[in-house]
């Protein structure tokens, strides 16, 4: 069983995947939407490697963070266009 840490996604508290990506547990909990385009679409993870851009969140205060690139720890604030 893996282990498993509390974080915070817009405002809600949740429990995630240890070690997961950020990107992975966001859609393992249901969240789609990680951003807004120009136009005002949703936006979600695309390539899940870090190439094309489109999974940016703001984590702990520090916007346009690829959710893909980042592993998941106790403690995260990650706010997406749903916040």
């Amino acid at each position: 069983m893996a282990e498993r840490v509390a974080i915070q996604v817009d405002g809600a508290r949740v429990e995630v995947e240890a070690g997961a990506s950020l990107a992975a547990a966001l859609a393992n909990l249901g969240v789609r939407a990680l951003r807004r385009s120009v136009r005002g679409e949703p936006r979600g993870a695309l390539c899940g490697m870090g190439v094309c851009g489109e999974c940016r969140v703001t984590l702990d205060g520090r916007a346009h963070v690829r959710a893909c690139a980042v592993a998941c720890r106790a403690g995260q604030r990650v706010e997406t266009c749903r916040a």
